[in-house]
């Protein structure tokens, strides 16, 4: 009977959404009831998806994550929690979220690793109550401790997490970490340098063609335009209005039709992602101006609202 109920609770709530397809749907059915038959529901306080499947007007592509963000009881022990994530790995492999590494050469399995290491391409982020309220990073999305130190823009990334999610089951925790939670003006540089680390990486990666080197680039470009945006403007519009917002004011008619072609090829290689040098060549130096530019936007706003006041 619970796991009926918790299943109705998820489709009453996942058939309002405009960006969810039958791939994400199953992924999420199956999420509910692994958590009641292998979990139980009563260790858990809160469940939100967030990401491209969970944002307004944000059209879903074949690199998109289903990103759940799973918040249990903080006497859930830590040990307990690395137990149970075998079985969400499971799942991801199964609705092909992510790759078995059984059967990976080296290369994959490094880059799998990196993956982990990193957050980048994981479906899947199990932390504790205590380490969301203090909006503990490395704890929330399980990274390396030292890498998110070094290049993650921490609280850039969880306040867009925050406003591109809904909540899937329990209570809404989001409010608590959005109040705590200001921008410093290094997370932009951490931010750029992140991104730009993933931008050479996957232009050194080209040649090999299974590893797919075009979907790290592309995340690269998203995520420059997504923490640029919300530390300029502090909301998470669609990715065509922020794109908007960062061609209108090009220098010239030239730089802006460059830019205009740029993301151009930017959207069409997320709906269709293929191998594309050019593209791909060009990243780290619009990664560069992405990042010049959201600080100057921010620059802008600041000096008009001292204007006003």
């Amino acid at each position: 009977m619970q796991q009926s109920k918790s299943t109705l609770t998820v489709n009453s709530i996942i058939s309002k959404l405009n960006n969810i397809d039958e791939k994400s749907r199953d992924y999420i059915n199956d999420i509910f009831i692994l958590i009641n038959k292998e979990i139980g529901i009563n260790k858990i306080l809160s469940i939100i998806m967030f990401g491209s499947k969970a944002a307004k007007n944000e059209e879903s592509t074949p690199i998109s994550d289903c990103d759940l963000l799973i918040i249990f009881k903080d006497r859930v022990s830590n040990r307990h929690i690395k137990e149970i994530e075998k079985y969400f790995i499971t799942l991801e492999i199964k609705h092909n979220f992510n790759e078995s590494c059984l059967n990976s050469n080296i290369a994959k399995k490094v880059l799998q690793v990196i993956q982990q290491t990193t957050g980048m391409f994981i479906s899947h982020f199990l932390t504790k109550k205590k380490y969301w309220d203090l909006a503990i990073f490395h704890k929330i999305f399980r990274v390396n401790k030292v890498i998110c130190k070094l290049l993650a823009p921490k609280k850039i990334v969880i306040l867009s997490v925050i406003d591109n999610s809904i909540i899937l089951h329990g209570e809404d925790l989001r409010d608590i970490v959005k109040q705590r939670v200001q921008i410093p003006p290094f997370d932009m540089i951490k931010s750029l340098l992140m991104n730009l680390v993933i931008s050479i990486f996957s232009i050194l990666i080209i040649p090999f063609k299974s590893l797919n080197s075009i979907k790290y680039q592309l995340e690269a470009v998203k995520w420059s335009l997504r923490a640029s945006n919300y530390y300029s403007f502090e909301d998470s519009d669609c990715y065509k209005n922020i794109i908007r917002r960062f061609t209108i004011f090009e220098k010239s008619s030239r730089y802006k039709r460059r830019a205009i072609v740029f993301y151009s090829r930017f959207l069409n290689l997320r709906k269709n992602p293929r191998d594309d040098i050019g593209f791909q060549l060009r990243c780290p130096f619009r990664i560069l101006k992405i990042h010049i530019k959201g600080l100057l936007f921010k620059k802008m706003i600041q000096a008009r609202k001292i204007k006003k006041a």
